[in-house]
C-alpha cells in the first residue's frame, strides 16, 4: 500500500507532491533542491555545498521512515550544468564510501530556483 511521508528534518513540499513516497519494501524522495529545512535556498553556494545540503535532505527524509542512506539503490542527480560534475561527485563520494548506489547524473536545461542541481533517490525499507 502507498503512503506519503513528511519531515520536517528537511524542506516541505511546496506544491503537488510529497517528500517521499513508501510501499511495504520502497522509499522514492522527491526530487531534493538545496534548500534548508528552513526553506533557505543556497543558490549561491558552492556546487560542493549544495550537493551536501540536497544529499543531507536526502537523509532526512529517509530516517524519517527508519532508513539511511545505506539503503539507497539509485541516485537521479539533475545538474544545471555538467561541468558542475567534478565538484559534485567529490561530495558526493563522502556519502557512499562503500557501495555505492547506482546513479545517473545528467545536465537539464534548469533545476528549478536557480539551483545548480536536484537530488532524488530510491531506498529499500528493511
Amino acid at each position: 500500500m502507498k503512503r506519503s511521508i513528511s519531515t520536517d528534518g528537511a524542506p516541505a513540499a511546496v506544491g503537488a507532491y510529497s517528500q517521499v513516497t513508501a510501499t511495504d519494501d520502497f522509499l522514492f524522495t522527491a526530487g531534493q533542491l538545496p534548500l534548508t529545512a528552513d526553506g533557505e535556498l543556497l543558490d549561491d553556494a558552492s556546487v560542493a555545498d549544495q550537493t551536501r545540503q540536497c544529499l543531507n535532505n536526502v537523509a532526512a527524509i529517509l530516517e524519517a521512515e527508519g532508513a539511511s542512506l545505506e539503503n539507497v539503490l539509485k541516485i537521479t542527480i539533475f545538474l544545471n550544468d555538467i561541468d558542475d560534475f567534478e565538484a559534485m561527485n567529490e561530495t558526493y563520494a563522502d556519502y557512499f564510501e562503500e557501495s555505492p548506489p547506482a546513479r545517473s547524473a545528467v545536465e537539464v536545461g534548469h533545476v528549478p530556483k536557480g539551483a545548480a542541481l536536484e537530488v532524488e533517490a530510491i531506498a529499500t525499507v528493511e
